[in-house]
């Protein structure tokens, strides 16, 4: 996916996120682009992941709506991703890291230090993110050596805001958004230094932690609850 396909889906899932799109409104391509002023090609793409993940769903003749999604699905969704990626993490420390996995995790990790280097973070950096903290997770899974995990995790990626792609962005609080991801990669570097060590238990905490982490689930639940914005975190209809 190109660096501009991958804005458009972070946008509209925080469109989604802040009710800026709203539960039930109905969304086509057209009226999209214009409003974000793009074709209709990322447009389309966009929905289209949105729908995987569970934030949209298709009419049966033309566009998406918004679905209605409560506090309680993204809470129940990111806990199973929590418990999922945790066993992948204690089991990856069980089993040991290969030379390669030490290698490319390590490369990884660099990566993300240097996003946080100085004091500016932009949205390319959240797309750099977004690739190495993709790659950093399938790691952890593929080490687990486990393809029940997977398996579970892809079907649990369908629930809004449960896997590791649904980043969520404020983009207009680029600042407070730097801080919460760096947060989130000094649990990977804590993650990688406790699989090394093969402490499973260690690991798996962390991994359960780290689910809620990056999302940054409950500050924005309680900031948006607070003011009533939030059109996903209402009452279930």
């Amino acid at each position: 996916m190109t660096s501009s396909g991958l804005n458009i889906i972070t946008t509209l899932r925080q469109m989604i996120l802040t009710g800026e799109l709203q539960a039930g409104e109905r969304l086509a391509e057209i009226p999209i682009a214009e409003r974000l002023h793009v074709s209709r090609t990322p447009i389309r793409i966009a929905f289209r992941a949105l729908e995987q993940e569970g934030l949209l769903t298709k009419l049966p003749r033309r566009g998406y709506e918004v679905r209605s999604v409560s506090a309680i699905d993204i809470e129940g969704a990111i806990e199973v991703r929590g418990v999922l990626e945790g066993l992948a993490a204690r089991q990856a420390a069980e089993n040991g890291l290969s030379q390669q996995q030490v290698d490319e995790m390590k490369m990884l990790l660099t990566t993300g230090d240097l996003l946080f280097a100085d004091a500016v973070f932009t949205e390319a950096d959240v797309e750099s993110y977004h690739h190495m903290n993709q790659r950093f997770h399938q790691l952890i899974i593929e080490a687990a050596k486990n393809p029940a995990i997977q398996a579970a995790l892809t079907r649990n990626a369908h629930m809004p805001f449960a896997s590791v792609n649904a980043l969520a962005i404020d983009k207009n609080n680029m600042q407070q958004e730097a801080k919460r991801f760096a947060f989130a990669h000094q649990q990977h570097h804590h993650v990688f230094h406790a699989i090394s060590a093969q402490q499973g238990a260690r690991a798996e905490g962390i991994m359960r932690e780290h689910a809620h982490a990056t999302l940054g689930f409950d500050r924005n639940y309680h900031k948006l609850e607070q003011r009533g914005a939030l059109t996903i975190f209402s009452q279930p209809l």
